[in-house]
C-alpha cells in the first residue's frame, strides 16, 4: 500500500517528497495521473499490442504508445513506483507457451496484479490474494495456448526493479534486456506436480473462445 506523498529510494524504501526518476515532465504527469492500480490497468489496456522481440523501457512505451506483455508490466511497475508503491514484477512460467509478466501491488496485506495480454483472462487482479501462490493460481484456468492446453507451471518470487536503477530501466533508449534476464534467473516455484500437469484436459470450447475476446493475430 502506498504512503501519501512518499517516494522510493534506489533501495526501494519510501522517502518523503517527490522524484522524477529521470522521466520527462510530460511522462511524469501521465504516470502520476494513474493514481490507482485500476487506472494503471486501463492505461495499459489502451496501449496498442505489439508482437516484437523488444524490451522497451517505460519511457519508450509512453512515447510510442504500444507494447507487449513485458513492456506493459514495466509501464505498470513505473506507474506504481511514481505513486508510492515498490516496482515489483512476478514471472509466470509456462510450457509450450510464452511466459507472462505481472506487475505486483499490495493493499491491506493482500496481493493484486496488473498485466497486459492478448488474452482476456490474463490481465488485472484485484488485491484479494493472501499469497503470491494464490495470485499465480488465479491465472491458471485462463492460461492456455492455441491448442487449448493449460500451460502455466510456475511463478517467481517478486523481483524489485529498484535493483536495476543503475541500468536506468525506466528511461533507457536501448532495450532493457537486463529485466527479463533477472526474471528468468529468479527463483521459481511449481504450481502443479508434473504427474498432474501431464494429465490435464484441454480447455473446453466455450472457455477457450471467452478467453480469446480481443485477441489479435500475429
Amino acid at each position: 500500500m502506498p504512503l501519501k506523498g512518499a517516494r522510493l529510494s534506489k533501495s526501494g524504501s519510501r522517502r518523503l517528497g517527490r522524484e522524477t526518476f529521470g522521466f520527462s515532465a510530460e511522462h511524469l504527469r501521465t504516470l502520476r495521473a494513474l493514481k490507482t492500480p485500476a487506472r494503471i490497468q486501463r492505461f495499459v489496456d489502451a496501449l496498442e499490442y505489439q508482437y516484437a522481440n523488444t524490451a522497451w523501457s517505460p519511457a519508450r512505451v509512453l512515447r510510442e504508445r504500444k507494447g507487449h506483455c513485458l513492456e506493459g508490466a514495466l509501464v505498470a511497475a513505473a506507474a506504481l513506483r511514481v505513486n508510492g508503491y515498490p516496482p515489483l514484477l512476478m514471472d509466470l512460467e509456462a510450457v509450450h507457451d510464452d511466459d507472462h509478466v505481472v506487475a505486483l501491488y499490495r493493499e491491506r496485506g493482500l496481493w493484486g496484479g496488473i498485466a497486459k495480454s492478448n488474452f482476456a483472462g490474463l490481465r488485472f487482479r484485484a488485491p484479494v490474494y493472501r499469497t503470491l501462490r494464490e495470485l499465480a493460481l488465479s491465472y491458471f484456468e485462463q492460461y492456455y495456448n492455441l491448442r487449448g492446453e493449460r500451460t502455466l507451471r510456475a511463478y517467481s518470487r517478486p523481483v524489485n526493479l529498484a535493483r536495476l536503477d543503475r541500468r536506468h530501466w525506466m528511461t533507457a533508449e536501448e532495450d532493457v534486456w537486463c529485466i527479463p534476464e533477472l526474471l528468468i534467473a529468479s527463483r521459481h516455484y511449481p504450481l502443479v506436480p508434473d504427474k498432474v500437469a501431464r494429465s490435464l484436459p484441454r480447455l473446453d470450447r466455450r472457455s477457450f473462445e471467452a478467453g480469446m475476446h480481443g485477441w489479435m493475430k500475429h
